[in-house]
């Protein structure tokens, strides 16, 4: 759920540096074979080959939730014709062609769930938007069937789930069809500083559909590149900090970080239960919209998200409004700019697409403490994984092979040629290192956290410049898959959102030598749909999106 990297951040001078905590993931590269009985999709060798980019068309490609509805209802397609397709799309790019690499299991029920769908349908009983339609979710999200959920870990590589994610079952109820699950950084990018983003023992490297030898970003690398390469028509991912839009961002995908609260956490493999969140990665703002819808949602399981039943929309597609940057202030987060000039040109490009749909632009609307937010951070994310995993971990009944993190490390030390080939677990062992929530330096930090990023943070900054929302660049272009020195993270903006647990919307807004670029809108606490309408405003004006062509390398003038 966390983004890592290893590059210093020069507006940060800690001895363990934001950017430095933000890098953990891991790398190997492609499968090539399936098991036809569990779906498994094994990790293969760390060769990254080139490929020609010439790919067949795909009937199904840039296919929407609304399109594919009509489809149905039509009689052009079926629920199990279009599963069909999208699993004959993984063999064709995934597993061999370009080689992605994002589908870590197939669910070998998947055929059989669209048919039940098929039938319903044919009964006059449809549940919903998602009714029939193909989903991808990341596999640190429990299914209770014949998939396992490892967080791409060796150590959790059998491990059945006793019952769904609640997620599960909302996407379950609402009628979607799994057909399985991605890989990700490895624990979600939460195991080393050194590590290389979408890389996870279970699961090899997941590469970037735009440019092969480039890098997803993480920790939802799988999903990214997944639906940004039309393997489904939605995906879910988890965000930490960053896992969620940074990946979008680098495949070029719409990305919803929701307030947390909003979606429930229970049966999610875990690493800070103050800033965790699952939420949608698509190829639009519409059907980001109707995932979120899904997704959300009052669990018992989540006490966080009992806050969130006054704020909870039925339909987020009800906030798809083309105007509603008419009138609107926006802020420019301009802290967040001048780490890359060409994505400096995209993002002022797309400020003036926004200032041209009706926004008053305030320029500038920093987040003057984002800076200071790196240390305390990463002390709370170290107590809170160590407790919250352990919790977890019991949770798993005496079937668990591993009981907590101290033998998670031990299993690691034991495995290091498989586990370990590339980058260690340093997180782990200071998480280890930590003591309980009631600890007086984690209330500290927590304390600090909430104050820099939300009442000194982004609150502050809205009431100061009195703007809806907030801008700034989601990411850089990806850069390239460095199994030897890890990821090369050069900037981004999603940390005072993840810290303050507020929501945050990226949308694709431009490409730097092929590679997408993301902009974030960000706001408040429960300003989910009105960040929704002003990305969907700005994807109506923009229409950015265009799909991956899987370039072998970068083509540079």
């Amino acid at each position: 759920m966390s983004r890592l990297t290893n590059t210093d951040d020069p507006h940060t001078p800690h001895s363990l540096t934001r950017r430095d905590f933000l890098r953990a993931g891991a790398v190997a590269a492609a499968a090539t074979a399936i098991d036809g009985t569990r779906g498994e999709l094994p990790a293969a060798s760390p060769v990254l080959r080139p490929h020609a980019t010439t790919q067949a068309t795909f009937e199904l490609d840039e296919a929407t939730i609304a399109s594919l509805q009509e489809g149905m209802r039509s009689g052009r397609y079926t629920s199990r014709s279009i599963t069909e397709l999208y699993l004959g799309r993984i063999d064709a790019i995934d597993r061999a062609g370009p080689t992605i690499n994002s589908v870590i299991e197939r669910n070998p029920d998947a055929i059989r769930t669209a048919e039940e769908r098929d039938a319903e349908r044919r009964s006059g009983h449809v549940r919903g938007l998602l009714h029939g339609i193909p989903v991808l979710i990341k596999d640190n999200i429990e299914t209770a069937d014949r998939m396992r959920t490892s967080a791409g870990s060796l150590a959790l590589a059998e491990s059945i789930a006793a019952r769904d994610a609640f997620i599960v079952t909302r996407l379950r109820e609402a009628g979607a069809v799994l057909v399985g699950k991605t890989n990700l950084s490895e624990w979600a990018n939460f195991r080393s500083t050194h590590s290389t983003s979408g890389w996870s023992a279970r699961g090899g490297q997941t590469r970037n559909p735009y440019v092969l030898d480039r890098n997803p970003c993480g920790s939802s690398s799988g999903t990214g590149a997944a639906i940004s390469a039309n393997l489904a028509t939605v995906g879910v991912g988890t965000e930490t900090d960053g896992s969620i839009v940074c990946p979008s961002s680098a495949c070029g995908l719409v990305g919803i970080k929701p307030t947390v609260g909003l979606v429930s956490r229970s049966g999610i493999v875990p690493i800070a239960h103050s800033q965790d969140t699952a939420g949608p990665m698509t190829r639009t703002v519409g059907d980001a919209a109707a995932l979120l819808a899904v997704l959300s949602g009052v669990d018992a399981r989540d006490a966080a998200t009992s806050t969130a039943r006054t704020y909870i929309v039925d339909d987020y597609s009800r906030s798809l409004d083309a105007g509603a940057l008419r009138g609107a202030r926006i802020g420019v987060a301009r802290n967040f700019f001048g780490f890359n000039d060409a994505v400096d040109r995209v993002m002022d490009e797309a400020i003036a697409a926004v200032k041209s749909a009706g926004a008053t632009i305030v320029d500038a609307a920093n987040i003057t403490t984002a800076s200071q937010l790196g240390d305390p951070e990463f002390d709370v994310l170290l107590y809170e994984f160590k407790a919250d995993l352990n919790t977890y971990l019991a949770s798993l009944g005496s079937a668990a092979a591993h009981k907590d993190l101290a033998a998670l490390i031990a299993f690691n030390e034991q495995n290091r040629d498989r586990e370990m080939p590339y980058f260690g677990q340093e997180i782990f062992v200071r998480a280890q290192a930590k003591g309980p929530l009631t600890s007086a330096p984690y209330r500290t930090a927590r304390a600090k956290c909430l104050r820099l990023s939300r009442t000194e943070g982004i609150d502050a900054t809205l009431a100061k410049h009195r703007v809806t929302a907030l801008l700034a660049p989601t990411g850089g272009p990806a850069w390239p898959i460095d199994l030897l020195n890890g990821d090369h993270y050069t900037g981004g903006s999603s940390t005072p959102s993840a810290v303050s647990g507020y929501p945050s919307v990226t949308v694709p807004a431009g490409y730097v030598h092929g590679l997408p670029v993301g902009m974030s809108f960000i706001g408040p606490r429960w300003s989910d749909a009105r960040l929704i309408a002003l990305a969907y405003a700005f994807e109506q004006v923009t229409k950015v999106r265009r799909a991956p062509r899987f370039e072998p390398t970068v083509r540079l003038p």
